[in-house]
């Protein structure tokens, strides 16, 4: 079984590693609005009783809402399209056979660490697929609660003053994790670039 599961792994760095155009658009988008809500989180004076919040946070608020629309648009295309890592790939949690290659791969990426290097690239592995789709679904619930807090406001079901409303809640303690996901996916990506193991183009192009 062993065998099988690593040639498996062997014979899925033969896929293509450019992803089809939807996907690269969304995960463009999606990364364009969680910088941008980050960094005007950094500055921004949210609303309370009496004012609305500052302009920074009007770009946080809808840079939000963009960002829940593409990573709701980004679940959708994992699900129908023909090209790319597929959603068992990404959730690898309910399937025995794929928690076993996880563990494997987790052994080679261990391995590699100890020996102060980087393992070979192979986007379609089991350990980068599972982070990718930890990854997303971090980003996805941050995004949808404050899409929930706006919802909430704007129903007049809340006060625009965040305090103890469990979305914002939810949202505030997920921030930080963004923070750490995104500099880290970031840096591994420039790195790879660099030691030229992959082309960032395979994701930040929108040809064809």
């Amino acid at each position: 079984m062993e065998h099988l599961i690593m040639l498996s792994h062997v014979q899925n760095t033969n896929l293509p590693t450019r992803h089809n155009r939807a996907t690269r658009f969304l995960h463009a988008g999606l990364a364009l609005a969680i910088v941008t809500q980050l960094v005007t989180s950094l500055q921004m004076h949210g609303p309370d009783d009496v004012q609305a919040g500052d302009i920074l946070f009007q770009v946080h608020r809808y840079s939000g809402l963009a960002a829940t629309v593409m990573a709701f648009g980004l679940w959708v295309t994992i699900l129908v399209r023909s090209r790319g890592t597929d959603l068992g790939a990404l959730m690898p949690w309910f399937s025995g056979r794929r928690l076993m290659a996880l563990g494997l791969d987790i052994k080679v990426h261990a391995g590699a660490a100890l020996k102060l290097r980087l393992p070979e690239h192979d986007p379609p592995a089991a350990l980068p697929s599972a982070i990718h789709g930890l990854g997303l679904v971090l980003i996805s619930a941050m995004a949808a609660s404050g899409a929930v807090y706006f919802a909430q406001v704007a129903l007049g079901l809340h006060s625009a003053e965040p305090d103890g409303m469990i979305a914002m809640t939810v949202h505030l303690a997920l921030a930080n994790l963004v923070w750490a996901y995104l500099i880290a996916h970031a840096s591994l990506a420039l790195l790879r670039h660099l030691m030229q193991s992959m082309r960032l183009s395979t994701m930040w192009s929108l040809g064809r």
